[in-house]
Parts: structure tokens; sequence; C-alpha cells
């Protein structure tokens, strides 16, 4: 009985996942929802505020804020994990319950979202020049806009749909398929703190500690599937090149400074042709970076555009394993 209930927890979940893709691509999170009740991410973040604002403290030593850092992920994540495992246990109890869980799913896998804020800078590129596509760019790339030419801007906005790809889509669903609306939203959790305290800085290095090799982790089976996606998209993708994208993989994605954006780095680079990471400026700081792919290091607008089509043959091509995974015996 105990393996009948488990096998029918784990088919639960790719319907979830399969909802929750649909309707995430579908509407996204409507502004409506955002404006009565924010988004849970937001949630996630308040959470982690308060706890950094009382933890991270300067006169520590650095074992302390890594200590202080570590309680403050653990936190994080027994709240978010008690709160979603009981409200999943109330919805699966209902005949439908485990629509109204797709929904709740849906907001937090990124598909849309991502999407139009790529395409707002292939768009801005188009109409407003330069100035545009570097304001544009701005909101989804942490290095300094103002330091890009157009092909910067569009290598930019490439690179972040390829890492997004797998930490905003891939990984979300994966973490889904695994553990339900639990699974994905402590996934979120750990990717949500190691956005807001997981960097290199004099404040977070230390506090910031825990977060950001958690995220490694957990992002290191997605990053693997999302190179894959791409590759499988790619050879369905008319102007892009499936042969391309794995060869780009077996060659560069290890060299990236990340253990995991290289991966779908270097998937997007080698299908559409282009190079994309290599030496870049972040804030104050010059990054050397090994280039993902061996093509050209000029893109543009249009660039970003084939890139999007590649990026939505990509999800089909998860929805699609996803279905059958679904529709196995």
């Amino acid at each position: 009985m105990a393996g009948d209930l488990t096998v029918d927890a784990a088919a639960i979940n790719l319907w979830i996942l399969l909802v929750a893709l649909a309707a995430d691509a579908a509407f996204g999170w409507p502004d409506t929802l955002h404006r009565l009740i924010r988004h849970p991410v937001v949630w996630f973040g308040a959470i982690i505020g308060r706890l950094e604002a009382l933890l991270n403290r300067p006169a520590w030593r650095n074992w302390q804020r890594r200590l202080a850092g570590a309680f403050t992920v653990a936190v994080l994540l027994l709240i978010v994990g008690i709160a979603t495992t009981t409200i999943s246990g109330v919805l699966r109890g209902f005949a439908y319950g485990w629509l109204i869980e797709a929904l709740l799913a849906a907001s937090l896998v990124a598909q849309r979202s991502l999407h139009d804020h790529v395409a707002a800078v292939s768009k801005a590129l188009e109409q407003d020049g330069l100035g545009g596509g570097r304001k544009a760019v701005a909101w989804i790339v942490g290095r300094d806009p103002d330091s890009l030419d157009e092909a910067g801007v569009s290598r930019a906005a490439i690179e972040s749909l390829a890492e997004n790809f797998s930490d905003g889509v891939v990984a979300p669903a994966f973490w889904l398929a695994i553990g339900g609306l639990p699974g994905i939203a402590l996934y979120k959790a750990i990717n949500t703190a190691d956005s807001m305290i997981g960097h290199r800085s004099d404040r977070y290095r230390a506090f910031g500690w825990a977060a950001a090799r958690l995220d490694d982790l957990v992002n290191l089976p997605a990053s693997r599937l999302s190179a894959l996606l791409l590759i499988l998209a790619a050879w369905f993708r008319g102007g892009a090149s499936s042969l391309g994208a794995f060869a780009a993989v077996e060659r560069d994605a290890g060299r990236h400074r990340s253990p995991n954006a290289g991966w779908p780095e270097a998937a997007m680079a080698g299908a559409l042709g282009l190079k994309l990471a290599g030496p870049r400026r972040y804030g104050e700081h010059w990054v050397e970076d090994h280039w993902m792919g061996d093509g050209r290091e000029i893109a543009d607008a249009g660039d970003i555009r084939r890139a999007l089509g590649l990026f939505r043959s990509a999800c089909l091509v998860l929805g699609a394993v996803v279905l059958l995974s679904a529709l196995l015996p």
C-alpha cells in the first residue's frame, strides 16, 4: 500500500508540473495577484531580510557569520517546508485539490516572465537604440550596463536567458517533480537566499556562504538537464545547430567559473553560433571568464530573438517530456 501511495504521489507531481508549466506559460503571475498578495519570492525575501538584519553582524568573526548564515537558511527552509507541506497535505485531501496546488506551483516557474524580460531588451535595442537596450538589460543582469556596447547588451540578454532557463524553469520543474509543492518551494527559497546574500562582497562573503553553496548543489542536476533540453530543441529549431550545441557543452561547459551556468550558456552559444560569457565587468570588478562557444562575438537584437525561439522550443520539449512521463504506466 505504501508503495502504491508513493507511485500515486509521483504521478500526481508530474500532472501538477504539467499544469503549472502550462499555466505559467499562458498567464505568468498576474499583476492583480501581485498587487493583492505580492509574490511568494517576496515573502521568502522578507524572511531572509529580517534574519540577515538581525544576524549578519560585522563585528563577528568569519566562522561566526558563516554559522549565522547557515542558521538563516535553515530557519527559512523550516518555515517554507512546514507551510508548504501543510498546504499540500490539505489540498490533496480533496478530489481536485491538486489543481490548486499546480496553480500555486505555477507562481514559482519563470517561463513567461523570463521570456518577456529578455524580449524587452531586443525591442528596446530596435526602438530606442543602445541607451534603451542598456536600460532594459539592467533589469536582468548584474553587470554594469553602461560598459556594454550593442553586442555586449545582446550577449548579456542571451546569457541571462540561458542561465535562467536552468534555474528559473528547469530546476523548479525538477524539484516539483521530485517533491511536489514543498520541493519547488524549498528550491525557490534557496535560490532567493542565494540571490540576496550569496554574494562575494565583504558584507556577504561569509554570511552568504551556506546559501551560495547550497544553491550550487540544488542547481547541479537542472544545469545538465537544461543543456540537454537546449540540444534537443536545437534539433527541431530552424537556424539552430544541435551538433554545435553538443560540441560547445562538451568543450566549454566545465571551463565556466560557475559550476552550473556554463552548461546552458555553452548549449545556447553552440546552438546559435555565438560566443557567450567571456571577460566582462560586474560593478567595479572585471571577471576573466572563458568563452562559451566558438562562434561570433558580435550579437544583436536578431540574435536575442533567435535565442528566445530556442528557449520556447526547449520549454515545449520539457513539457513533452513531462507529459510522456506522466502517461507512462
